[in-house]
């Protein structure tokens, strides 16, 4: 047997490389995996040896010849082959171990020049990768070192299967897909549209069940450059019971909405939409606030702070059941009364930054791509539409239930005072029944309170539902050929109105 290896991720290779010459393997290598086998003494000769030719180019071209495909490619049942190969004197490879240059690891560091992440495009290894993925019913391709010891036990016994070999092909084939899709997205224009596009993900875990318990599920997470932690996909779990499906969308509904605002602040989020949310310079405080949005809701939520989470936060936290607390970090004191409860779920991640990430949603046959919604706090146009005009607490209060409710599903209305969720509606067919949950939700604290709706109203009348629940001020698009109306209905009924002239779709 003959065994072709040359990787950059150099993880139990000595260890792999001792089998196969245990088992009486040739092999050859290039580069830096020849000289680390030849340091530990291991016979390993040069891919020269096979092809006759020198590496040239800088080592540009070592493995790109006849001798090394040829022996790859060729079908050890068919007399053609057979021929060919000795006509021309082509020893046949049975193993190709291969992985390819660091290509994401490089363009991920800062002050990367376009010149040194060429050079770190493999040519010669995805070549081999295809070549023997190709021919695997007579080639073993091997793009993993997790799967060296797989591999080194079915050669113990005889040879790998040939369910094994098609399992490791398929991998061998993502590898490379993947490692293609992660250069084509370093050349595209941040700003392009390709008429094509291919994403890579990779899985973190497989999940107990989906939504319910008779769907499968399983947690893939992006990969991208730069490569690091970005999301809740790079979550670190301290505690608590694993993960589930309805689990991990919540807590991305709930970290987005904690870290959209720049003051500190607490998020509540059930079933993806925020039945809490507050800030507060006080910590403590901004969870009391958004606790009192609806605690009848919050009971099983998700928790989110977008500052280290400290122990008067995690005291008032106690007395209530919730699936998950996220935050950067955790004072010590904290951490160790949050791990009291046991099954509670703590994830500790950096801060999202507003970045140019496409979201994606899957659709049957497809996916729909987008940019996110992402406004900077400091830019909320507020035209004044109506005779009275938002005094300054208004205002403040006014851009804090914008904010808001960009994260609440449409028709989405939000009721907040002294920046704080009072109650909201949410994914109603109409927006004035919106209106009304969100008075309901609010009750008698609606009184005083501001609105904000995610889109225009129709018609005046959510407008006058919620002067009727003591609503004070609204903020919301405008653009309905009955904004008019509206206005009216709002200089009749004393409140002052605001215009964005943007709306806040969240399907």
């Amino acid at each position: 047997m003959r065994a072709l290896i040359s990787v950059s991720d150099k993880r139990n290779l000595v260890e792999f490389a001792h089998g196969l010459a245990e088992l009486g393997a040739e092999l050859y290598s290039t580069g830096g995996t020849q000289e680390a086998l030849s340091a530990v003494g291991l016979p390993v000769r040069s891919v020269s040896d096979l092809t006759g030719f020198p590496e040239i180019l800088g080592g540009r071209v070592k493995t790109l010849h006849p001798a090394i495909h040829g022996g790859i490619l060729a079908k050890r049942d068919h007399p053609n082959h057979r021929k060919d190969l000795a006509d021309h004197q082509i020893k046949t490879i049975e193993l190709v171990v291969v992985n390819l240059y660091p290509f994401v690891e490089t363009v991920s560091r800062s002050g990367v020049k376009l010149a040194e992440a060429l050079e770190n495009i493999d040519i010669g290894g995805p070549t081999l990768i295809r070549a023997a993925a190709k021919n695997h019913p007579f080639v073993t391709v091997v793009v993993d070192p997790d799967d060296y010891g797989s591999v080194l036990e079915a050669l113990r016994e005889g040879q790998p299967s040939e369910g094994l070999r098609r399992r490791l092909a398929q991998k061998a084939f993502q590898h490379v897909a993947a490692y293609d899709t992660a250069i084509a997205g370093y050349l595209r224009d941040g700003d392009e549209w390709p008429e094509r596009l291919t994403i890579s993900l990779r899985k973190a875990y497989d999940l107990r069940y989906g939504e319910n318990p008779h769907q499968r599920a399983a947690f893939y997470h992006r990969e991208r450059i730069p490569a690091g932690p970005w999301g809740i996909a790079q979550a670190e779990q301290l505690h608590g019971k694993e993960l589930s499906y309805n689990n991990l969308l919540d807590a991305d509904g709930a970290w987005a909405a904690a870290c959209d605002f720049a003051a500190p602040a607490v998020a509540i989020v059930k079933h993806t939409n925020p039945c809490g949310l507050a800030i507060h310079e006080d910590q403590a405080e901004a969870y009391r606030r958004a606790f009192a949005g609806d605690p009848v809701s919050a009971f099983g939520g998700i928790v989110a702070v977008n500052r280290t989470l400290e122990l008067a936060t995690a005291e008032a936290m106690a007395p209530t059941f919730f699936e998950i607390v996220i935050a950067p970090d955790y004072s010590p004191e904290a951490l160790e009364r949050l791990r009291r409860k046991r099954d509670l779920r703590i994830l500790k991640l950096p801060l999202l930054e507003s970045d140019d990430e496409w979201e994606l949603r899957a659709v049957r046959g497809g996916l729909l791509l987008q940019t996110g919604d992402r406004v900077p706090e400091e830019d909320v146009p507020m035209e004044v539409v109506t005779e009275r005009a938002p005094d300054e607490e208004q205002r403040r209060d006014l851009a804090f239930a914008w904010r808001v409710v960009k994260h609440i599903k449409s028709n989405g209305i939000v009721l907040a005072r002294d920046r704080a969720l009072l109650g909201m509606g949410a994914g109603q067919p109409n927006r004035v029944e919106s209106v009304e949950l969100a008075l309901l939700k609010a009750a008698a604290r609606a009184e005083g309170s501001v609105l904000a709706s995610d889109a225009f109203f129709p018609f005046p009348d959510g407008v006058e539902a919620a002067a009727r629940g003591g609503v004070t001020a609204v903020i919301q698009p405008g653009g309905s050929i009955r904004d008019k109306e509206t206005i009216e209905a709002a200089d009749r009924l004393g409140l002052a109105m605001v215009f964005t002239g943007r709306r806040h779709f969240r399907h």
